[in-house]
């Protein structure tokens, strides 16, 4: 992208609860004035937007500043329209699978890079099917997946594999992450986005075969390796010397680390392996603790895939998309990650944190700088264009830019537990 953009970030879906965390996010860090980030709200009701703002100037008196501009995710030219003016177009509007595919269209064709939230497997598939070869050809960064999913394990993974390589002169032939003890909750949005997932996978075969793929997000050419399903019981694991139990954001997070993968040339090699688990306790306790994860997931997989029990869910137990913790909640939360990177007799180990709730308050920061480094940090990205991951889109500047905004992402000797 060489012309120059009335703005670099335009961030669609401000009105929503995530949307608007973002909004809140880039005014404290960036200011309003245009000096630090050209950047824009944008959404279907202006009314509700000029609210959004109204709440903005809490933080930041001229926040009137703000531009609001109108599109609609049903009107492409609207999208076209947004996407000419601006570097990127940071998206919170889920489920995306539903929502996203016109806005993703309207960035490719007219040059503007894309950040979003989805953890959708059978969206990124169309993405990749429909668009990887044209945003290549315009050079197009569409990246998905730039909240706790993907981020952590994404660039966790990519840097244990970069010390690794530092340090011994060779890439680690597996990555294991851990996730560890965390304090939040999930968003409205994410719940709706899997539920969508499910009622599509009902109906769609091929879906089906897209999400039971370990390697389902691959290029075509790519779709087989080593690994296999994820794990769904409680085990014993001999590295960490902790009980494991199933993590219900593998299903995304393993195919998009293994897409990077791919998208590198398999630079880390053919059969390189990676899993996810959650991280417990040594003893007794720990067991009994996956074992209530592993039956809780399931009997919510169970329940969320048959029609009248899901509705009964979305009623009465999960949160609604718009709905979220309260801002106190927000800062008492936060999450960790342990990664360990195995390459023949070398082990790193990689150790991911975020000092906010893992689903509001550390995605929206999580986005917003991937935006931020889509449009400010183009000069020394990857060299990578397409459909994408957080990892090849922005790799190790978004890591310099989340250490810099409080995030930990660090590789030690010995593994790290809190």
């Amino acid at each position: 992208m060489t012309e120059e953009r009335k703005y670099d970030v335009i961030l669609w879906g401000a009105t929503g609860f995530t949307g608007q965390l973002v909004a809140a996010y880039f005014t404290r860090q960036y200011g309003v004035d245009g000096s630090q980030l050209r950047w824009a709200m944008a959404g279907r009701n202006q009314d509700k937007l000029a609210k959004v703002r109204d709440e903005l100037k809490k933080i930041h008196a001229d926040a009137e500043q703000v531009p609001l501009l109108q599109g609609d995710s049903d009107d492409l030219e609207s999208l076209k329209a947004l996407a000419a003016q601006t570097r990127v177009i940071c998206t919170t509007v889920g489920p995306y699978a539903k929502y996203g595919e016109k806005l993703v269209a309207a960035c490719v064709e007219k040059g503007a890079h894309y950040c979003d939230l989805t953890g959708e497997p059978q969206f990124i598939r169309r993405m990749i099917d429909t668009h990887h070869e044209q945003a290549q050809a315009n050079k197009v960064r569409i990246t998905n997946c730039c909240g706790y999913d993907s981020i952590p394990s994404d660039l966790g993974a990519l840097i244990v594999q970069e010390e690794m390589h530092k340090r011994f002169n060779t890439y680690c032939e597996e990555v294991k992450m851990y996730a560890g003890p965390s304090s939040g909750t999930f968003s409205g949005g994410t719940v709706a986005s899997m539920l969508h997932l499910l009622e599509e996978a009902k109906k769609d075969p091929s879906i089906r075969r897209v999400l039971g793929n370990p390697y389902g997000l691959n290029p075509k050419d790519a779709t087989s390796g080593p690994d296999g399903s994820d794990q769904m019981s409680v085990r014993w694991d001999a590295d960490l010397k902790r009980w494991t139990a199933p993590f219900i954001m593998a299903s995304i997070n393993t195919r998009i680390v293994r897409r990077s993968n791919a998208l590198l040339d398999f630079k880390y090699g053919k059969d390189f392996r990676y899993s996810e688990v959650m991280s417990l306790p040594k003893g007794l306790g720990g067991w009994f603790m996956g074992q209530s994860i592993a039956l809780g997931m399931g009997g919510f997989m169970a329940l969320a895939a048959f029609g009248p029990t899901r509705k009964l869910l979305q009623s009465t137990v999960l949160p609604a998309p718009g709905q979220g913790p309260s801002p106190e909640a927000q800062e008492k939360g936060y999450f960790t990650t342990y990664l360990l990177g195995k390459a023949g007799e070398h082990r790193l180990y990689g150790f991911v944190r975020g000092e906010r709730d893992p689903g509001y308050g550390s995605t929206a920061m999580m986005l917003g700088e991937s935006a931020v480094c889509l449009a400010k940090d183009q000069a020394k990205l990857p060299n990578h264009y397409g459909v994408l991951t957080p990892s090849t889109a922005m790799g190790m500047p978004l890591v310099e830019r989340l250490r810099a905004v409080g995030f930990t992402l660090e590789v030690n000797d010995t593994f790290r537990a809190k």
